[in-house]
């Protein structure tokens, strides 16, 4: 056995496992319990010491406030986005968090962020190969949501390293379960990956072809899951004590996390009996039953796993395919043993769906094989590549709050791409970038995502400068900014890393407000542009008048400009597109007579004493995207 092996690891909200690559098929490694599945749940003892997994549950229970689950929910987010959702949670915050601080979690005595708690449980199953193996583990590849956006995968990543694991690549879930399960699959196929976990939705539309597996569209819901369902049964039962019990539960976390027990076993009791009773033993020797059949059951649920039907309908549309289209529809995630949302997806599908594959095991599966793919391959793995793409648009704030799109929704991951900008000030030498993600057309629509300075550019007249914006998205989804003005060859760049994250409203809305504003977005663009492209023509005009072709022009031909020069600067103060278009098109028309006798001048400047061997007439016309200054001059 090798000294050192990269393990493959799901860090579920609800249980997290560690697998790894056994000849040519991936395998779980159990814990010290024998048990595949490490419960994602931390507590501190009464020693002050961590406990993790299933030793850490009767905390929950017993002292509350010494435990945490379903951290994951918490991951890369701020405080303002998750305040609503610890109702049912025991989870006690800092009471010193201010804005857009990273969340800090009390366990007892002590705070831990959410990447510490997930250190926590990621160092467990680093133990756990360990002791398989009886060799060190120090790398690894982590499994995420694929609609997890920049700050919870750094998030993900700042957990491995506290762990002591070096992440090698961060594996969008869905993506992942493809890979386990096409492993075994030789022929060409189109997959639908439903993946409903405990805290996550993921929908992912994969083509298969001799061992390349290509994403062409992902959707989901950061913060939809089983945790979902569990809060509905959870409430009816805390309302029901509350009411016929006289016990004041709001404020009894034991009480609250012995139901949230009893609610767990009452749900997957469903999936196999049409009735089941909840059971809880309360504090005085009172006792809660309540007797909840399936249809009950899915009654209730019907609205939860009803918002996953949005997610693949948007996923089917991005890839350009109907439901007849897809080979096989795989499920993943613990939830997707619930009965009714198995008729779900094959409504959604038309079809009978591929349930070979432990949905709670099968993404550690897939980690492993690709941790094997990085390892160098093996004989089952050797010819396999994966294709992954990105959930949402990257770009950059133009001039007038307009968005530059640099790399798109659904662009293949690793990417790269680039766009060139100018400068809209006399003699700038500082240049604000502000990189933004989102569907929407105006930056202020968008996700603000990082901003830095491009300093020390040589004084140019305005539009002079060529700035190169490159954006590059490693195969961790995680980007990487620079900028480059040519001419001088200044260079700045940036590695985005957000404080905390998209709260779930906006990853869910971002792309279907861009869909209901997309006219509106559209109109507000159009203007926008045009009147960067009227400030750019005045500018041009007033040089105009002190160049000698001026005094060519007729009095009549002078007049005429000023006119139109007028009529445009009137129009550029309204909010309309057309009548600003109409007066550009008009003075555009009215100058072209200077515009000749201006090239004419500078063409015999340029002459004098030269022939055409050593003429330099400058460069040829260039329009770039005059770049956002919207904080320029106050930096300048």
């Amino acid at each position: 056995m090798p000294n050192q092996r990269i393990v493959g690891i799901d860090l579920g909200t609800t249980n997290s496992l560690v697998a790894y690559m056994e000849g040519d098929r991936p395998v779980v490694i159990p814990g010290e319990d024998g048990l595949n599945l490490v419960p994602s749940v931390v507590a501190l003892d009464e020693n002050g010491q961590i406990v993790v997994g299933n030793a850490a549950r009767k905390y929950l229970i017993e002292t509350p406030e010494r435990g945490v689950y379903s951290v994951k929910r918490l991951m890369g987010r701020d405080v303002a986005d998750i305040r609503d959702e610890l109702k049912l949670f025991p989870f006690r915050l800092a009471e010193d968090l201010a804005p857009g601080e990273v969340l800090r979690i009390k366990l007892g005595d002590k705070t831990f962020t959410p990447p510490e708690i997930s250190a926590f449980i990621l160092r467990q199953l680093k133990r756990n190969a360990e002791r398989y193996f009886a060799a060190p583990v120090t790398q690894a590849v982590i499994t995420v949501p694929a609609y997890f956006n920049d700050a919870q995968r750094q998030a993900t990543k700042d957990a491995g390293r506290i762990a002591g694991l070096e992440v090698l690549r961060l594996v969008n879930e869905p993506t992942a379960a493809s890979l386990a399960y096409g492993l075994d699959q030789k022929q060409s196929e189109t997959v639908a990956v439903y993946d409903l976990g405990g805290g996550t939705f993921d929908i992912s539309i994969l083509k298969l072809h001799e061992g390349i597996f290509e994403v062409i569209a992902t959707n989901g819901d950061t913060q939809l899951g089983g945790d979902d369902i569990d809060n509905l049964l959870i409430a009816i039962a805390l309302d029901d004590i509350q009411g016929d019990l006289a016990i004041d539960v709001r404020r009894n976390s034991e009480i609250v996390q012995t139901v949230r027990k009893a609610v767990i076993e009452a749900k997957i009791a469903l999936s196999a009996n049409d009735q089941t009773t909840l059971d809880v033993e309360l504090p005085g020797g009172k006792r809660y039953q309540r007797v909840i059949s399936r249809q009950q059951f899915e009654q209730l649920i019907q609205p939860v796993i009803d918002r996953t039907v949005g997610p693949v309908k948007q996923a089917l549309k991005d890839a350009g395919l109907k439901p007849k289209d897809i080979n096989e529809a795989v499920l993943v995630g613990g939830s997707t043993r619930i009965p009714r949302v198995r008729v779900l997806v094959e409504e959604l599908f038309e079809r009978k769906l591929h349930s070979d594959l432990n949905p709670d095991e099968v993404v550690a599966l897939g980690a492993a094989v690709q941790a094997d793919i990085l390892a160098g391959g093996s004989e089952a793995t050797k010819e396999m590549l994966l294709l992954d793409v990105m959930p949402l648009s990257l770009g950059i704030e133009s001039l007038g709050g307009g968005v530059v799109k640099i790399i798109h929704r659904n662009s293949t991951i690793p990417a790269s791409a680039n766009e060139h900008f100018t400068t809209g000030v006399e003699g700038q030498t500082n240049v604000a970038i502000h990189v933004v993600q989102g569907e929407r057309e105006l930056a202020k629509d968008c996700r603000s995502l990082a901003r830095f300075d491009l300093k020390g550019i040589p004084p140019m007249p305005a539009g002079l400068p060529r700035i190169e914006v490159k954006f590059l998205i490693d195969a961790n989804g995680i980007l990487h900014v620079s900028a480059r003005e040519l001419r001088s060859g200044k260079v700045s760049e940036i590695e985005v890393q957000p404080s905390y994250g998209l709260t779930d409203e906006q990853v869910e809305n971002m792309i279907l407000e861009s869909f209901d504003y997309a006219e509106e977005d559209f109109r507000q663009r159009q203007v926008i542009e045009a009147r960067n492209e009227a400030e750019t023509m005045l500018t041009a005009l007033e040089k105009g008048r002190n160049n000698p072709g001026w005094q060519q022009l007729s009095p009549r031909e002078r007049s005429t400009i000023d006119k139109q020069e007028a009529g445009l600067r009137a129009v550029m103060k309204e909010d309309d597109y057309q009548a600003i278009r109409s007066a550009i098109d008009a003075l555009n028309q009215g100058t072209m007579r200077l515009a000749e006798l201006m090239m004419d001048s500078a063409v015999s400047s340029a002459l004098k004493g030269k022939d055409m061997a050593t003429a330099d007439v400058g460069e040829g016309p260039a329009s770039p995207h005059p770049i956002a200054q919207a904080e320029i001059n106050s930096r300048d």
